[in-house]
């Protein structure tokens, strides 16, 4: 039995990789298939898988080539890919290396353009809030196009013929290919540092959406919300709409249509003038019949046929101030506070001597009762009073046999000596105690 040679996981890989780059059938594969996945490196590099219902396969794409694709994929898109398969050694594994890009059913430009018109919405460059007016009469306007276009000469005779004295100063610009981009950043830029215009015009011609496309470049567009002068954006016709129209701060349809809105017609103006010259001189006959009317009521007035009355009404009044200053004095014062003091003193002693009677009188009354109910008065009825040394004994408890005791009468005292006490109950008989 002859000896086995087993090979090492390299070599086997290598001999797989080099079938793979050999087959004519992978050198160039065309594959349709769904998003999954999807990560960008930071160098650039495109890193997905693309799947259907049944199988998917590794996918990348290296930064040369993805920086031509005008979108960017996103999980779930379904695209159409360019590219050969080979295999990656490191991992084994096969995958496919895409050359060229673009989504199934839609090209390239019309998935970048909704997808950096959703970006710049989201980030507030459409709202209506950053949007600058456009001046009414501009001394100087400024023109970005290509300065021997079409575009260039409409916009300057709709000026010239609208509004003369604006003057037009024109940035010759690229507006097409690949260096179109940075030209008219560029220029925008300039104008806004040179400060010669009131308003810049920045557009072109129609043309299809690749010769538009520069109008759609993120650059372009965050170069015209940057702009301090306004900008009117005017690229295509009537039924194209680019980037730049939503961010600039008024979208003209046509290039002449951006010339009619960036300058009055002097036609319109005139006649305009003429109305408020009309209108004015209406006012002013308007007005001189109202002076008119109220200078012929005024010498109608009696101030100027009876000046007299005038001064009648003037001594009336002086005549009162002086009765209301008389009034006022302060001898007048005083004299009535006089007349207030001796009123009041006389009201005070009135009042005194009320207050003296009534208090005589219940003087008088208090001695009365005080009278009634004196002891003194008592006795001349018969009646005597008991003392025992000053005090007077009002029960016989009070006493023992043998105390000594003042009696006093109505016309004099006697003195005694205790021989017996009794005392009666509560039925009126009597004790000896």
């Amino acid at each position: 039995m002859s000896e086995q040679k087993y090979l090492s996981v390299t070599a086997l890989t290598k001999y797989i990789k080099y079938k793979f780059d050999h087959d004519d059938h992978l050198k160039h594969v065309l594959l349709k298939g769904e998003v999954s996945n999807f990560k960008r490196h930071s160098r650039g590099h495109f890193y997905l898988t693309l799947k259907d219902d049944q199988s998917q396969i590794s996918a990348i794409m290296f930064a040369g080539n993805a920086s031509k694709v005008k979108f960017t994929p996103e999980d779930g898109m379904s695209i159409l890919v360019e590219g050969y398969i080979s295999v990656f050694e490191a991992s084994g594994q096969y995958q496919i290396y895409i050359n060229k890009m673009t989504e199934d059913g839609l090209g390239n430009l019309h998935v970048a353009f909704e997808q950096l018109k959703k970006k710049l919405s989201s980030e507030g460059l459409f709202e209506q809030s950053h949007k600058k007016d456009i001046p009414r009469f501009p001394s100087a306007i400024g023109v970005l196009t290509s300065p021997t276009g079409a575009a260039v000469r409409d916009i300057i005779h709709i000026v010239n013929r609208r509004f003369p004295l604006s003057r037009i100063i024109v940035y010759p610009t690229l507006v097409q290919g690949e260096y179109a981009k940075d030209d008219i950043v560029k220029n925008i830029q300039l104008a806004n540092k040179q400060k010669l215009v009131d308003v810049l015009i920045v557009g072109r011609g129609g043309g299809s959406i690749e010769d538009l496309w520069a109008f759609n470049e993120e650059s372009v567009a965050r170069a015209i919300y940057d702009s301090l002068l306004p900008i009117i954006s005017s690229v295509g016709h009537e039924t194209d709409f680019t980037i730049s129209d939503f961010v600039a701060d008024l979208r003209a349809p046509t290039p002449s249509g951006a010339a009619e809105l960036a300058v009055p017609s002097q036609t319109e103006m005139l006649s305009y003038i003429e109305r408020l010259k009309a209108g004015a001189t209406t006012n002013m006959r308007r007005l001189h019949q109202e002076k008119r009317n109220g200078f012929n009521k005024t010498m109608a007035s009696y101030v100027f046929e009876s000046p007299e009355r005038l001064i009648e009404a003037k001594s009336r009044k002086f005549d009162y101030l002086l009765d209301k200053l008389m009034l006022l004095s302060p001898v007048k014062r005083l004299e009535q506070s006089e007349k207030d003091l001796q009123k009041t003193t006389k009201a005070l002693q009135e009042y005194y001597v009320n207050i003296l009677r009534q208090k005589e009188y219940r003087y008088q009354m208090m001695l009365k009762e005080l009278a009634g109910n004196s002891p003194l008065n008592i006795m001349q009825k018969g009646y005597s009073m008991v003392k025992k040394e000053g005090v007077i004994i009002k029960s016989v408890e009070d006493l023992a046999v043998g105390d000594l005791l003042s009696v006093v009468m109505k016309d004099g005292t006697l003195s005694t000596k205790v021989m017996t006490k009794r005392k009666d109950d509560k039925h009126g008989k009597n004790e000896n105690i």
